[in-house]
Formats: structure tokens, C-alpha cells, sequence
């Protein structure tokens, strides 16, 4: 974060306002021309400050109307088994975010899918073939107050 100048910022923020800017968009809201912008961001992705750019979608509009958090407990805890566990979640399309947790869990999952039947389905076909999975805790959102991917700068 030292590295980053006020410039550098204004730049992020506007990238996660909208990754679809033109170069010459940025360029006139930060007063620079278009060319020291096209050098700092890719300057800002060579540094790893910018990953990737993606096209955010609509869940709800594409049927992923269900959102739950599910809150697992593993067996058994050893580095095959947890590398394990990593690769079978990684490989669910209905996950669309795992963290490694600390407290009385191992890992907090976030499942979209279309309905509590499909959610049903998930726990019993996929969730339900993946080793080692001591519990499972569901908890279903019944409404989304904030949600952003943004970083705070």
C-alpha cells in the first residue's frame, strides 16, 4: 500500500466503480492524460494490485435465487485430508466463495443455487460426496442488505 500514491487510488476506485472505463474515461476524472494512465494501470496489474477484470452478474436474474452460508466441520484435520477438502469444493460450481475459518468451524461456504430443492439436491449429491466432512450447518439469507466487492481504499 506504500507504493500507492493518491493517483494510484483514485485509479482503483474508479476500476472497481466500473472496469469498463476507457482509458481515456479515467484519464478525464483523474486530470491526467491518457497515456500516464494506461502506464499506471498496467503498472497497478504487474504488482498484483489489480487481479483481473470481470463482468459481475445477476444471480436472482439467472435463477440463483437461493443464497446459503454453510458452515463445515472436517473429521479428521491433516494436511491431505484439508488439501483434499480444498480441491472437491473448489471443483462445486454451486460455491462461489470458501474460507478457511477459525472458532467452531473449519470452512464457511457460500452456495448459490436456484431453489431450497436444488439446495437439497447439493448437500445430498455434491456436498454429500466429498470426504471427510464431519458436519454441516446451513444458514439461508433472507435478504441481502449490502453487498459490494469492493476493497475499501
Amino acid at each position: 500500500m506504500e507504493n500507492l500514491d493518491l493517483t494510484d487510488l483514485a485509479l482503483l476506485k474508479l476500476l472497481q466503480e466500473n472496469s469498463n472505463y476507457t482509458t481515456k474515461e479515467i484519464a478525464a476524472r483523474v486530470n491526467l492524460s491518457a497515456t500516464p494512465v494506461y502506464e499506471r494501470l498496467r503498472k497497478l496489474e504487474k504488482e498484483g494490485y489489480i487481479k483481473k477484470y470481470v463482468a459481475l452478474l445477476d444471480a436472482e436474474k439467472l435463477g440463483r435465487e437461493l443464497i446459503v452460508f454453510c458452515n463445515i466441520t472436517l473429521k479428521q484435520h491433516t494436511k491431505a485430508i484439508g488439501n483434499k477438502f480444498v480441491t472437491d469444493i473448489i471443483a462445486l460450481q454451486e460455491v462461489t466463495e470458501c474460507y478457511n475459518i477459525s472458532g467452531d468451524y473449519d470452512f464457511i461456504l457460500k452456495v448459490l443455487v436456484k431453489n431450497m430443492k436444488d439446495y437439497q439436491d447439493f448437500v445430498i449429491n455434491s456436498l454429500g460426496s466429498v470426504e471427510n466432512i464431519g458436519s454441516a450447518h446451513s444458514t439461508f439469507v433472507i435478504g441481502t442488505i449490502k453487498h459490494t466487492n469492493n476493497v475499501p481504499l
